[in-house]
């Protein structure tokens, strides 16, 4: 299982590079249309730092700290720093994943997450999940932005890393 969700994790990280990638312009990341609460340059940054911190920190004591506060409010930032920090949050999750063995994934979390104490697998989980949510907003977001249809392959099976039949 620990295998699996850093597969996943991992999967969604690299299809919210390819969406950053996608924007046609540095503009485009940091448009906010009507009905829309946060552009893809924040989402990336918000993504990023929320793995770097609860998996690569964490889990992985790599000594990141977050600023949450700034993911939101940060503007124009360059399209090769959020690559960057997408980058980051992909070896955060290699990293901190690395630390934990099979049987964590039935003991605690180390730290409350949002005032909630649960087992390590399941803010696993929520943290999968929260990626995929966001990661679905960015799609959208550059789809607005760009007008096109296109995807990124974002739920690539062949990306988990699991046999094939």
């Amino acid at each position: 299982m620990k295998e699996w969700i850093t597969n996943v994790i991992t999967r969604e990280l690299k299809a919210l590079r390819r969406e950053i990638e996608t924007y046609p312009s540095e503009a485009d990341l940091w448009e906010i249309p009507a009905g829309i609460s946060n552009p893809g340059g924040n989402l990336a940054l918000h993504l990023a730092g929320n793995l770097q911190y609860f998996i690569g920190n964490v889990l992985g004591k790599n000594g990141y700290v977050r600023n949450r506060d700034a993911e939101f409010a940060s503007r124009d930032v360059p399209r090769t720093e959020l690559l960057r920090e997408i980058d980051n949050a992909i070896a955060a999750v290699q990293t901190g994943m690395g630390e934990i063995s099979e049987a964590d994934l039935a003991k605690p979390y180390p730290e409350k997450v949002g005032g909630v104490s649960e087992s390590t697998g399941a803010f696993l989980a929520h943290f999968a999940t929260h990626l995929a949510y966001h990661l679905g907003q960015v799609d959208y977001h550059r789809r607005i932005m760009t007008g096109e249809g296109k995807t990124v392959k974002a739920m690539a099976l062949t990306e988990l890393g699991g046999k094939s039949a």
